[in-house]
C-alpha cells in the first residue's frame, strides 16, 4: 500500500495529497503517517513546500471530517432511540444511557474532538459522534481544523527534516499508535468496571 501511495503523491502533488488524505479520513486504515511523513519528505526533492503540503493534507481532512459528521447527523437522538426501543434490552442499554452520552458530548464534545486529532484511528472516526450530537458545525469545524492542523504539522515537519529516512518515523509512529491504543482498552475496561458496579 505505501508504494501505491507514494506514486500517487509524486504524480499529483498537493492534489493527490488532499484526495489521500480525505480518504483516509473516510477509510481510516490507510495509513496517514505514511502520507504526510513521505510529503515531508517531498519538500526535499521537489518543488512542494512545507507550508503547501501541509495545507493540501489539513484540506483532505476537514473534507472528509465533513463527510464522516455528515453521516453522524444520519444517526441522531431520536433515530437511536428506535434503536434502543427494538435492541436495548439486549445491549442493556436504556434511553437514560443514550441521554446521558448526549449530554456528556454536548458538554465536552469539543475538546473530545480536538485531542482525538491526535489519536490514531479515532482521530477520524470522532467525526461520527460530533454529528450524532447535533454539535455546533461552526466549533466542530474550528476544533477539527485546530487538532488537525497541529497533526499535520508534525509529521510534514518530521519527514522533512529526516528527508530520505522518512520511513524512520512510521516505526516510532506504529509505537505510539500501540501505546495509545493499550492505554485506550485499558481506560474502556476500567469505565466497564465502573459502570457494571454501579448497575
Amino acid at each position: 500500500m505505501e508504494n501505491w501511495l507514494t506514486d500517487i503523491m509524486n504524480e499529483f502533488g498537493y492534489i493527490g495529497i488532499t484526495a489521500l488524505i480525505a480518504f483516509e479520513n473516510i477509510f481510516p486504515p490507510i495509513p496517514s503517517e505514511v502520507i504526510l511523513t513521505f510529503g515531508g519528505f517531498l519538500t526535499t526533492s521537489t518543488s512542494l513546500s512545507i507550508f503547501g503540503v501541509i495545507a493540501a493534507s489539513t484540506a483532505g481532512s476537514v473534507v472528509g471530517a465533513i463527510v464522516l459528521y455528515i453521516i453522524g447527523l444520519q444517526l441522531d437522538v431520536s433515530r437511536l432511540e428506535k434503536v434502543i426501543d427494538r435492541w436495548g434490552r439486549y445491549l442493556r442499554i436504556t434511553k437514560d444511557d443514550l441521554y446521558r452520552a448526549d449530554a456528556w458530548f454536548d458538554k465536552y464534545g469539543v475538546w473530545t474532538v480536538f485531542f482525538c486529532r491526535f489519536v490514531p484511528l479515532i482521530r477520524s472516526l470522532i467525526s461520527v459522534p460530533a454529528g450524532m450530537s447535533n454539535m455546533n458545525v461552526g466549533l466542530f469545524l474550528l476544533f477539527t481544523s485546530l487538532g488537525t492542523i497541529i497533526w499535520n504539522s508534525v509529521l510534514v515537519i518530521l519527514g522533512a527534516s529526516v528527508g530520505e529516512s522518512w520511513e524512520v518515523i512510521i516505526e516510532y509512529m506504529e509505537v505510539y499508535s500501540k501505546v495509545i491504543y493499550v492505554g485506550l482498552i485499558v481506560l474502556t475496561v476500567f469505565l466497564l468496571y465502573i459502570l457494571l458496579k454501579r448497575k
